[in-house]
């Protein structure tokens, strides 16, 4: 379907730094417990302090489309099915500065404009296999991708 990802396309690696951001189905932000800095997305030294030490805010799942494009021609012959669809830089409601990439599967690319409200949704995927052996830390991991649809 024109706008949405095909189901066995690849999902991100999950790694201790976004494993809220990509696990948790929720907009899980980084924030630095030395200085308070948020930042997205996460990295492993705050940008304010150079601290290395973060937990994470949740914020609610709303912004306003900050800027977007749309992709007519496929980047890959895997996404052939789905063009055109676009892809929105969301700007936060609770947190303005903090901007979110995403994408807006089953809107129509035409109808996306700048100053557009929007609302987050997760889509489940299953993840790569985590080796281990046994508990928490093995098997797959379920990635929860935050997508945007109009408020």
């Amino acid at each position: 379907m024109p706008g949405s990802p095909p189901s066995d396309w690849a999902t991100p690696e999950v790694t201790p730094l976004n494993r809220a951001w990509f696990t948790s189905g929720t907009l899980a932000v980084q924030r630095c417990t030395k200085c308070g800095a948020i930042q997205h997305p996460p990295e492993e030294f705050c940008n304010s302090c150079a601290g290395t030490d973060f937990d994470h805010r949740v914020v609610e799942p709303r912004g306003t489309v900050h800027s977007f494009t749309v992709a007519h021609y496929a980047p890959s012959a895997a996404l052939a099915e789905s063009v055109p669809y676009a892809v929105v830089l969301v700007s936060l409601d609770e947190l303005p500065e903090v901007r979110v990439i995403g994408n807006m599967p089953d809107t129509d690319p035409a109808s996306v404009r700048i100053g557009m409200p929007v609302v987050a949704y997760w889509e489940e995927r299953p993840g790569p296999e985590r080796p281990g052996a046994g508990g928490a830390e093995s098997g797959a991991t379920v990635v929860r991708l935050p997508q945007w649809r109009p408020a």
